[in-house]
């Protein structure tokens, strides 16, 4: 029995060498950055953003693959499927990690917490609510009083079903007794097109992919979503802010591993994310856009997420909103 014992140790400590020894050499060939969201969004911009930053700090090929389609399930689902080798990522926004399990009744063909290991919660986004220019309304009690004497006819956009910006749409829905419909886009930018040419009156979005449109005066930027101002848009009042107390709805985006992905590779991923984040003109560059760094930390990642989790959950219940 010692002899196997021995062979098993010996043949244990052989496959820790190798993976570690692999995780040294990481990364030795492409590594795809799966953005299930249509290109164009923030969350594109700020993957690429990432993946840019990698290849000049790690002298590897790191390249960002969108692969849309319900609400960022498919691509989330192709991800937890694929080989657990650190050459295969998720970059996402809430949907697929903390919303979509609620959202969508039927389940979802993937498990957020169990297929999938935390690398960073990469920045924290701010969420905008605008309207239309031509719509009478400049702040959050005028926006709610011209949609009570218009019932119904106010409509608002997102980039899907189970968006945060949806999501924010239902969260002032039922804090406020308005009726407002919400009309899914397949992503950001065509809804952005619509609130520009009139056919959609507001719009909740991520900061750095309305931020163009605000600063051109192509529509109107009403309240920051979150529970504190933009440093990007100072002067521009959160909704709680305004009249709505405990209103708090902002974005994020992450970056995870399929859940067997060796140790070793993920620690020197979370150790170059963090890097990056730390890096002087990516922090210039985020907050350009509106964001803020986030954390490549394992514990917090994790907390977060769960966090995350929990709070949309209750908005879901509440709103009664489904994806079916």
């Amino acid at each position: 029995m010692s002899t196997l014992r021995y062979a098993f140790v010996a043949i244990v400590s052989m496959l820790a060498l190798t993976s570690q020894a692999g995780a040294q050499n990481y990364p030795e060939r492409v590594v795809r950055i799966v953005n299930p969201f249509p290109a164009g969004g923030s969350v594109e911009i700020t993957a690429r953003i990432m993946a840019q930053k990698l290849i000049e700090n790690t002298g590897g090929q790191f390249i960002v693959e969108n692969r849309t389609g319900a609400g960022g399930n498919v691509g989330s689902d192709s991800v937890a499927k694929s080989e657990p080798d650190g050459y295969t990522l998720l970059f996402t926004a809430p949907g697929p990690l903390s919303v979509n399990q609620t959202l969508y009744t039927k389940g979802l063909p993937f498990d957020p917490e169990k297929d999938f290991t935390p690398i960073a919660i990469f920045a924290r986004t701010p969420i905008v609510l605008m309207v239309n220019p031509n719509i009478p309304v400049k702040n959050v009690q005028e926006l709610i009083a011209y949609a009570k004497a218009n019932p119904g006819k106010v409509n608002f956009g997102s980039a899907g079903n189970g968006s945060t910006p949806h999501l924010s749409g239902e969260l002032l829905k039922s804090m406020t007794k308005i009726e407002i419909t919400h009309v899914p886009y397949r992503g950001t930018g065509p809804a952005m097109t619509d609130l520009i040419a009139g056919h959609i009156q507001m719009m909740f979005d991520l900061l750095p992919g309305s931020l163009p449109q605000i600063e051109s005066n192509k529509v109107r930027a009403l309240a920051n979503a979150g529970a504190k101002r933009a440093a990007a848009l100072k002067d521009l009042p959160t909704v709680a802010e305004q009249g709505l107390p405990g209103f708090d709805s902002s974005s994020w985006v992450a970056l995870v591993a399929p859940v067997k992905t060796p140790a070793p590779v993920l620690v020197k991923l979370r150790a170059e994310v963090a890097k990056v984040l730390a890096s002087p003109d990516i922090v210039k560059r985020l907050a350009e856009l509106g964001s803020e760094p986030g954390t490549a930390n394992e514990a917090e990642a994790r907390a977060f997420l769960a966090a995350e989790t929990k709070k949309w959950a209750e908005v879901i219940r509440q709103s009664g909103a489904t994806a079916e």
